[in-house]
């Protein structure tokens, strides 16, 4: 296969057939490099040399009725984490001065549960109208679960930008991972959210014992689904979890695949997100050739990369923070 074509054809609107999907998942790891050097193409043109950085507030954390397979958060889960109730607004807040101090241009407030009570909802309101009294540039975006009539409306009002939910898997897969809600019903979050005029995020975590068809599917679904951010986890499977155990990745494979969500979604934010440090590795600074954002700080309940450590590798990379074209906010070359 001859990468650099086929990523001309992608620039010019074409859109990759299965076979030339699956063919990247499966490629020679001795390809990697072209295979890299195609996909740069693509997020050049769309995104330059520029990384968007976000940052995780996880405001509840525990108590989930869900039984997703991968979360140490799932009532299935026996993982020893820590567990406590909604944060009050004042420590939301906090966490966006936090934010703004690292250069994140996007704060992820992030609750478990199967989707949020009426008063949750309302400290979450409550805490980003104020954010964003304070922080005007910085865009907010809520991953508060399957959400209820009106609530999307409510948070399109207080200001939030984006709202987060992800399909995780293909929709084939889905109920080998959880059967306590199905996959419509994640669809249908996102579809919610797009009729309030929220940017909708969602994206996928690869690792799960799931095949290259249902990468494919996945990449393909959030294209149909029209996703303006993609977050792409790996897993990291995490003891007490029923994933407990599952080491299937490998760096060269993340990358293919980080290329694969590249070329199927040209124009869209991808983002390496949980699970980057321990599965890509070293190969880490690589992932950007496909990617334009990462997450920054801690992730759920497991760490993350130390914050310095991201900064040196955007500077290695001689790439620079994108702060979406804000013209007020000051953009930097990391120093």
């Amino acid at each position: 296969m001859n990468w650099s074509q086929l990523a001309t054809k992608v620039m010019e609107g074409y859109e990759l057939r299965k076979e030339e999907a699956l063919s990247i998942l499966a490629s020679d790891d001795n390809d990697i490099l072209r295979l890299m050097d195609a996909a740069f193409t693509i997020r050049k043109h769309y995104y330059g040399k520029k990384v968007k950085l976000n940052m995780i507030i996880s405001t509840k954390t525990g108590y989930c009725p869900e039984n997703c397979g991968y979360c140490s958060q799932s009532i299935d889960s026996t993982a020893p984490i820590q567990k406590y109730t909604m944060m009050t607004k004042e420590e939301i807040i906090s966490g966006a001065k936090r934010a703004n101090e690292l250069n994140s241009g996007t704060y992820c407030i992030v609750a478990s549960g199967r989707g949020p009570t009426n008063r949750e909802l309302d400290v979450v309101t409550s805490a980003v109208k104020e954010i964003k009294a304070e922080y005007e540039d910085m865009r907010i975006c809520a991953c508060l679960g399957i959400l209820r009539e009106g609530q999307a409306e409510k948070l399109k009002e207080a200001g939030v930008d984006r709202y987060n939910h992800n399909l995780n898997t293909s929709k084939k897969h889905h109920p080998t991972i959880t059967t306590s809600h199905t996959y419509d019903d994640r669809v249908s979050t996102v579809g919610k959210i797009k009729e309030a005029g929220i940017s909708p995020c969602s994206g996928v975590i690869v690792g799960m014992k799931e095949t290259m068809d249902d990468v494919y599917d996945m990449a393909k679904a959030l294209k149909e689904l029209d996703a303006d951010s993609i977050p792409v986890n790996f897993l990291h499977a995490i003891d007490g979890t029923k994933l407990e155990g599952t080491n299937e990745l490998n760096p060269l494979y993340c990358l293919k695949v980080l290329a694969l969500f590249r070329f199927m979604n040209p124009t869209k934010e991808i983002r390496i997100s949980g699970g980057r440090e321990v599965n890509l590795r070293s190969l880490q600074p690589l992932g950007l050739f496909s990617a334009n954002s990462i997450f920054i700080g801690d992730y759920l309940t497991t760490g993350g990369q130390e914050g310095n450590s991201d900064m040196q590798m955007l500077k290695d990379l001689g790439f620079e923070i994108d702060y979406d074209n804000v013209e007020d906010r000051k953009q930097v070359l990391i120093d």
